[in-house]
């Protein structure tokens, strides 16, 4: 029986041609963040303007048909997100993003590991993103698993690149773009990404630079999105200079920002540091506080008590009582947007945008980059 699967010169004839297709937008240093379908924020009251790119999370991975699947509850909101957002901003780009958590990477690699599975997550998601009005797609959390899942994740990547460059030769419409959100190092137990497809055939790939230390995980304070340590903790700057050691070009990362913080409940509440012993997460089940419920922790706690910026991680610290809290506000939004820019990266993506305070964060971006 004679095979479906295209011919490797016909894949890269494909790839090729794509970069003759990009639209204007994919090539803009990018402002981007992520609307949740469950945070509380109206898709009207995203002020699209503050962006170049919005993202639409999430969509899911059937796990029978392996099927890009909408929520039924988010289909509305969906559709007419793009519809919406280009109401304040008509240059918007919009996305649609497919959650890959740990939960259901057994489905994801099932799919990637066979190809009717491939084919029918590839033409799916397609079909649903034009369907919906969105200008491309996005894979979030993808991590390296082993070598099998390594080859098999090249091989979709570049059937998925295929696919959507012979989609827009055939519909005249603008070739879709495609990212990958990733939640790893590079490295994972000497396992990998596939650098070379996910440079051929990714529009660029989204850092997710945060959550490296949480209170339902470690029981001591420790940074959550620090961009430096110089004790070799996890951090921002460490990540991107080993995809860089990798090979992977500077001009296709998109440096994640949190808008988002976690809170410990210290042993010592005379304690204060980095480090020091905690017996979990305080304030909320998980530890994790939105930006503006930090900021409106602040406001609460009375005269006198301020949070503490530290300019050689770039994070930010609250302690009140026995609760002490990391998070970015302005002063490290700022330095991480600069940082991208100075690197010479493709842009920033925030995560995600309900958890801002009044807008506070997105517009400290937006100013950094402004002329």
């Amino acid at each position: 029986m004679a095979s479906n699967k295209p011919t490797s010169s016909f894949f890269f004839l494909l790839l090729f041609l794509s970069f003759n297709l990009q639209s204007s937008s994919s090539q803009t240093w990018i402002r981007a963040g992520y609307w949740a379908s469950s945070a509380e924020l109206p898709i009207s009251d995203i002020k699209s303007a503050l962006f170049t790119h919005l993202f639409c999370a999430f969509a899911f991975l059937n796990s029978t048909s392996y099927q890009l699947l909408i929520n039924s509850s988010n289909e509305r909101s969906f559709s007419n997100f793009t519809n919406i957002v280009k109401l304040k901003n008509p240059y918007i780009t919009t996305l649609l993003s497919i959650w890959i958590g740990r939960t259901e990477s057994t489905t994801f690699s099932l799919m990637i590991n066979q190809t009717s599975h491939r084919k029918s997550f590839v033409e799916s998601s397609i079909k649903i993103a034009r369907l919906y009005g969105f200008h491309g797609l996005d894979l979030y959390g993808v991590e390296p698993r082993n070598g099998t899942n390594k080859t098999s994740l090249a091989t979709l990547l570049d059937e998925w690149r295929a696919e959507v460059v012979a989609e827009s030769r055939n519909s005249g419409k603008t070739r879709l773009l495609l990212t990958m959100s990733t939640r790893s190092l590079p490295i994972v137990n000497s396992e990998s990404y596939p650098f070379d497809s996910a440079n051929r055939s990714l529009d660029w790939v989204n850092i997710v630079a945060y959550d490296y230390h949480v209170p339902t995980l470690d029981r001591f304070t420790g940074f959550h999105a620090a961009l430096y340590d110089p004790l070799g903790r996890a951090n921002t700057d460490a990540r991107i200079k080993e995809w860089l050691k990798r090979g992977f070009p500077a001009e296709k990362l998109v440096l994640g920002l949190p808008y988002h913080g976690y809170a410990w409940k210290l042993v010592n509440s005379g304690d204060n540091g980095v480090g020091s012993a905690a017996s979990g997460p305080a304030t909320t089940i998980d530890g994790s506080m939105a930006y503006w419920l930090i900021k409106s922790s602040i406001r609460n706690a009375g005269y006198g008590v301020e949070p503490v910026y530290n300019s050689t991680c770039v994070v930010n610290i609250f302690k009140t009582g026995s609760r002490w809290i990391n998070f970015d506000d302005v002063e490290a939004i700022k330095a991480k947007v600069s940082y991208a820019k100075e690197k010479g990266l493709r842009g920033y993506i925030a995560f995600q945008l309900s958890n801002d305070d009044n807008w506070l964060l997105s517009q400290a971006g937006k100013i950094v980059i402004s002329p």
